[in-house]
């Protein structure tokens, strides 16, 4: 048997690898102290800065309504999507799978990550479905994320789209009562704090740092049956007569509110492909034009409370024109020697010139200036022009004639409809409101009561058999108003072929609940009188809204006052 030999050198080696193994296994478990005892809560806290994030909690937006509580702008839950480049960079081949669920082009994908590679939020697309978001998800692409906002939508669409407004993407107001009142609306933004996965997905909510506030609800005071009759009536007058452009808006004559105000060309706020800044324009605030003859009666106000008039003065407008300067104003004919009120029902120029001329130009601007002309309403309504009207120290023989005709200022559809509403209410002028009126609102008097009285009975001969405004008479009521058919200014002048048509008007005449004013610009059919385009609008529409407002109708035989009452001779000709 061979004896073994002993070998110190093995000896070596085994100790040296038995103490290289106790180092290890005590190198591990320092590591491990280390891990879970010595630096616990600086890793713990490098561990949640790479998965936890604070993310913003998007605020409902307060709802919009008409006065009866019906939704005209409501907010609904949408998720934007959003990536991580650092980490969305990755998975470059998936990107056009993406992109075609998103219904965006690849390349601009590639240039908005290359753009933005050095950030850690980057939208994709802003408001996508819920649905279409949840299956964006469950594809699993690293660094797609969802945030949570909310869409603007609007039920009526481009009917109520001048009044309501929109909002942008950020759902913060742009145009029309969405930014008037973009800061009641508006809510105050919240926040939390989320753990995500490695995919970007949140899986834990940690906690709540700051709940979100919603915004405020505002209910105006338009009613959406009555905005979108107005809508509609208006919106065939255009297309019919072929016109440029048209405005309606109607008041309640004792509060001032806005029933309804609507305009064309329109636009849909649901749709903000190709829009266009003359169809999104509220041409019932932000554009004037001179009134015409509806300006007329406040003309004979004027005379009236000058104490130099009658409702029998009568004036001598023959032979049918009148020399002022070099200027000559004419009638389309010969009313011969008429009084005040044929003055209106026969809507004489020459009439209305030898009036204003007999009296100081401060007693006709004084009217004017009282009822708001040349000068913003109390509307608040965003973009609302003043309008124009000139001191009376400046007005030269011929512009004082003119002006008695509404040529030589500018003023707004809702100026002039606040100016009937006005003479409706007994010559008591309200604030204009679009916000629902749930108190009595004080007025102002700009004219004599008596004076607003007479002026209401005139206005009814005009609708009356032998007016200029018969086709805006409404069945079973007794309606007032006056025509006005206005020559527009270009360049060169006053032409003779492009006009405005203008009916103003209020009802039921026995007492007044409601002022309406259509506007239709550069009508191009065959008609083009305001008595002929315009007052079958206000006809039907203002037919409409006294059902609607359950108004008793005052057109029978007892109420039906004589024409003789004011035709009379009671006072000597004037010149």
């Amino acid at each position: 048997m061979k004896q073994q030999v002993y070998n110190p050198a093995s000896v070596f080696r085994l100790i040296m690898v038995m103490l290289a193994l106790v180092s290890i296994t005590l190198l591990l478990l320092w590591r491990a102290v280390d891990l879970h005892v010595v630096n616990k809560a600086f890793l713990q806290n490098q561990g949640d800065a790479r998965h936890l994030r604070e993310l913003p909690l998007a605020a409902h937006r307060g709802m919009m309504t008409d006065r009866h509580g019906e939704p005209l702008a409501i907010s609904t839950p949408v998720d934007s999507v959003w990536v991580n480049p650092a980490e969305f960079v990755s998975v470059r081949s998936q990107w056009s799978q993406l992109a075609d669920m998103l219904d965006i082009d690849v390349q601009k994908l590639v240039k908005t990550i290359a753009k933005r590679s050095n950030r850690e939020f980057v939208y994709i697309k802003r408001h996508v479905e819920p649905a279409l978001a949840n299956r964006i998800m469950d594809l699993g692409i690293p660094g797609v994320s969802l945030q949570r906002e909310y869409h603007r939508y609007y039920p009526m669409g481009e009917v109520a789209a001048h009044v309501v407004g929109f909002t942008n993407i950020d759902d913060q107001g742009q145009e029309g009562l969405e930014l008037a009142f973009n800061k009641w609306l508006s809510g105050e933004a919240g926040s939390q704090r989320v753990m995500r996965d490695r995919l970007g997905r949140i899986v834990k909510h940690v906690e709540l740092l700051k709940k979100p506030q919603p915004g405020k609800d505002l209910a105006l005071s338009i009613d959406r049956r009555l905005q979108y009759l107005a809508y509609r009536e208006l919106k065939r007058a255009v297309i019919n007569n072929r016109a440029r452009s048209g405005s309606a808006v109607i008041l309640d004559v004792k509060t001032g509110e806005v029933l309804a105000m609507v305009n064309q060309p329109a636009f849909n706020p649901n749709n903000r492909n190709n829009l266009q800044s003359y169809r999104m324009r509220n041409r019932a605030v932000t554009d004037v034009f001179e009134p015409g003859s509806t300006i007329k009666p406040f003309t004979v106000v004027a005379a009236l409370q000058s104490d130099k008039y009658t409702v029998g003065s009568v004036i001598d407008t023959s032979p049918g024109y009148y020399k002022v300067g070099r200027n000559t104003i004419r009638d389309i004919r010969n009313y011969g020697r008429i009084n005040l009120t044929r003055i209106i029902q026969k809507s004489s120029n020459v009439g209305a010139s030898k009036l204003a001329l007999s009296m100081k130009a401060e007693q006709i601007w004084r009217v004017y200036s009282k009822l708001g002309f040349g000068m913003m309403t109390s509307s608040g309504f965003p973009g609302e022009a003043s309008g124009v009207l000139n001191p009376a120290s400046n007005w030269r023989e011929i512009e004082q004639a003119t002006m008695a005709f509404g040529y030589g200022m500018a003023i707004t559809p809702l100026q002039l409809v606040r100016g009937y509403a006005a003479i409706a209410n007994q010559g008591v002028i309200k604030p204009v409101s679009f916000v629902r009126v749930n108190e009595t609102v004080k007025g102002t008097r700009v004219i004599d009561k008596d004076v607003a009285r007479i002026m209401v009975r005139m206005l009814e001969t005009v609708t009356n058999e032998g007016g200029t405004g018969t086709r805006a008479s409404v069945p079973g009521y007794r309606v007032a108003g006056k025509t006005g058919t206005v020559k527009k200014v270009m360049s060169d002048g006053y032409t003779a072929e492009k006009y405005i048509s203008v009916f103003a008007g209020l009802a039921p005449a026995s007492n007044p609940r409601i002022a309406m004013v259509v506007t239709v610009d550069e009508p191009s059919g065959e008609d083009y009188y305001g008595g002929q385009v315009a007052a079958p609008v206000f006809s039907r529409v203002m037919g409409g809204a006294l059902r609607l407002f359950d108004i008793a109708p005052d057109n029978v035989e007892s109420n039906t006052f004589k024409f003789a009452d004011l035709t009379e001779t009671t006072a000597g000709e004037h010149p």
